[in-house]
């Protein structure tokens, strides 16, 4: 038995009934629309794409969620429900493929490739080594020396910060701040690939391997003034602004022509519009971290000003920022600078021979 009906008071068509001069048009729900009657005058009404429901009722037909039938691409797709519709994007470190209706890793790395280009991970390619994890140098596709940040064993919290380096890095594109070349999502320990940068950090440059270098003060100053440009970027120009949370001067590398890239985005946040969600875990660097920030746990871009301020107090006295011998009071380079400057007692000796 197939049952087949229509509104056919009136036996009016849509155009007509939808103008509901006569007040007995039967589509209440706002949502809805009228159909013209395949078996004979009149009409029917059904809800409109992206809702389901009674359209014969006032708010009869309701948003259906469409991302319960995972619409979009199963591998790296990510479904949004709105209202009547939904849309689909791509998981961080990967873009949506028209041709293929995938979302392939954005300027992804095989890992064979990785392997590959740190030799199996020899250990005569490391040049850096930390609680982050190891970074090697390697030359992958188009003869391109890059450096690949490979993560500890993987917790939360690297989780977290290697989801957040990424999703930082991955929309910038300054000249003093480092860039993002790759990364390699296909394995349980991921890795980030970096641009190589030659000559270090401006820490070793002042304080350590590379302090033997004849670099002029004047250069010294350049490097301060291109790691301050990169941090404006940071606060004033990206959408939204970025803190970046670790500034030193290990954190600011040195290219051939000793131009300075700020690095490191593992501690970094989207400064957010709320500021109660300004609230965050302490992370940085003995020595460089705001007095305040350590108070309240509340990172703003004024943490990184300071921060920078230590990185200026290194460039001009040649000190590092905290020695961990001597009088406890005595240990902290801007205590010390900051004591020294309510005494008017700042005498050559805080400055570095020009």
């Amino acid at each position: 038995m197939i049952l087949d009906w229509a509104v056919r008071k009136g036996a009016m068509s849509c155009p007509v009934a939808t103008r509901n001069e006569s007040g007995t048009y039967a589509c209440l729900s706002h949502n809805s629309d009228c159909v013209n009657s395949t078996n004979g005058p009149g009409y029917i009404c059904n809800c409109s794409k992206g809702y389901e429901g009674n359209p014969y009722l006032p708010g009869g037909c309701k948003d259906v969620n469409e991302c319960n039938q995972s619409p979009c691409p199963s591998r790296g797709g990510i479904c949004h429900n709105e209202v009547g519709r939904y849309r689909c994007s791509c998981k961080v470190g990967r873009k949506f493929s028209k041709k293929n209706n995938t979302c392939d890793l954005d300027n992804g790395l095989i890992i064979a490739e990785v392997i590959h280009a740190t030799n199996n991970y020899d250990k005569s390619r490391i040049i850096g080594k930390g609680g982050y994890g190891t970074v090697y140098k390697g030359i992958i596709k188009d003869k391109m020396h890059v450096a690949i940040k490979r993560c500890a064993l993987i917790g939360e919290r690297q989780k977290k910060e290697f989801g957040q380096e990424m999703l930082i890095l991955s929309q910038i594109n300054h000249k003093n701040i480092v860039k993002l070349v790759g990364c390699c999502l296909e394995v349980e320990v991921p890795m980030l690939v970096y641009e190589f940068i030659p000559n270090g950090t401006l820490y070793e440059l002042i304080h350590g391997k590379n302090r033997a270098l004849q670099i002029s003060f004047s250069t010294l100053l350049r490097i301060a003034h291109e790691a301050a440009e990169g941090l404006n970027f940071l606060h004033s120009y990206a959408s939204p602004p970025i803190i970046h949370g670790d500034v030193k001067t290990a954190n600011i590398l040195l290219d051939e022509n000793y131009m300075a890239k700020v690095a490191d985005f593992g501690a970094s946040i989207l400064a957010p519009s709320d500021e109660d969600q300004y609230v965050t875990m302490v992370q940085g660097t003995c020595g460089y971290l705001d007095p305040e920030y350590m108070q309240t746990c509340q990172l703003t871009d004024k943490s990184d000003v300071y921060s920078f301020g230590v990185v200026l107090l290194e460039v001009l006295t040649g000190q590092v920022p905290l020695k961990l011998e001597g009088a406890e009071t005595q240990r902290s380079l801007s205590s010390n600078f900051m004591s020294a400057m309510k005494e008017n007692n700042v005498d050559t000796h805080y400055w570095r021979a020009m």
